[in-house]
């Protein structure tokens, strides 16, 4: 069986420079590259070169841009037969800046003409997925897919980062609800993200996770606080990180992983990924990513 990841598909162009911007001017990058992203894209791509089936489920113009992505999904072994092309619209795209410490400013453009119209859904037969993975930039489509995932008792994984948008029913829909820091922050409205996690417990049956960046991952289990550190890498570029958790935590979903096992196998996944630049080149092997677990235990 396959994983399905539904959401958005991105082309970044990446930009190095020695630190990030903080005023407006000309500035000069060190390198320059271009890589597919898009937060259930890179899900994809990580789940595939981990070992396991996987089918990108979203939407894309007409254009240049989607070509060079779908050519990297090919390229990944990333199944496209449920990718929706819209004539007239213009594929998603980002800016990326990654300074000399890995951390990066990211601009992102998505057309509105990119139609936000889940109709097309209903000719997939959700009952093929062994676990099913949303993200949030495409709202309507997460919907169904995480109402066909509970309909049909596959287990769903949510990546809730921060939107503009109100995520409250994808929220109350996922078995397992991934925050990022920003997104719970956004969804709960405090900084406290422990506090945060509890005021997002009251909105969901499903377990609800928050990944803080090097300090590792938050979850609750009934009324216990959990915790698994980060591990400690040499970081080259952050890029993509949260979305390769995301990816690996919906295999370990579909493997039926405890909690904390699917924790530790995602954030070991995430983190090695930080090694290498780009959202996609660091993502390791299944064999690699256990081994280094097994090495940092």
């Amino acid at each position: 069986m396959t994983i399905a990841c539904v959401g958005i598909t991105v082309l970044d162009r990446v930009f190095r420079v020695s630190e990030l911007p903080t005023t407006g001017g000309k500035f000069v990058a060190k390198k320059y590259f271009e890589i597919g992203g898009g937060p259930a894209a890179t899900a994809a791509v990580a789940i595939s070169k981990l070992g396991h089936p996987v089918e990108f489920i979203g939407r894309v113009g007409a254009d240049d841009v989607a070509q060079a992505m779908q050519r990297e999904f090919t390229q990944y072994g990333v199944g496209q037969a449920h990718i929706r092309t819209i004539d007239g619209a213009t594929s998603s795209f980002s800016a990326i800046l990654v300074d000399d410490a890995g951390e990066r400013m990211i601009i992102n453009y998505q057309d509105d003409q990119l139609s936000r119209d889940p109709v097309w859904l209903k000719q997939i037969n959700f009952d093929q997925f062994q676990s099913v993975l949303c993200d949030v930039r495409w709202i309507a489509g997460a919907k169904y897919a995480l109402e066909q995932a509970k309909y049909l008792g596959i287990p769903s994984v949510l990546d809730a980062d921060i939107t503009p948008e109100d995520i409250g029913e994808l929220v109350a829909l996922a078995d397992h609800v991934a925050f990022s820091e920003p997104g719970l922050a956004k969804f709960s409205q405090v900084d406290d993200p422990l506090e945060g996690l509890r005021i997002a417990q009251t909105k969901t049956d499903g377990t609800v996770y928050v990944t803080v960046g090097s300090k590792g991952c938050y979850w609750l289990e009934g009324d216990e606080l959990c915790h698994q550190p980060g591990f400690k890498v040499d970081v080259v570029d952050t890029t993509g990180a949260g979305d390769v958790f995301h990816g690996a935590f919906a295999l370990a979903v579909a493997d039926q992983m405890s909690a904390r096992d699917a924790v530790t196998f995602s954030s070991a996944v995430a983190a090695l990924k930080c090694t290498k630049m780009g959202g996609r080149e660091g993502v390791p092997d299944r064999s690699t990513a256990e081994a280094f677990i097994k090495a940092n235990a």
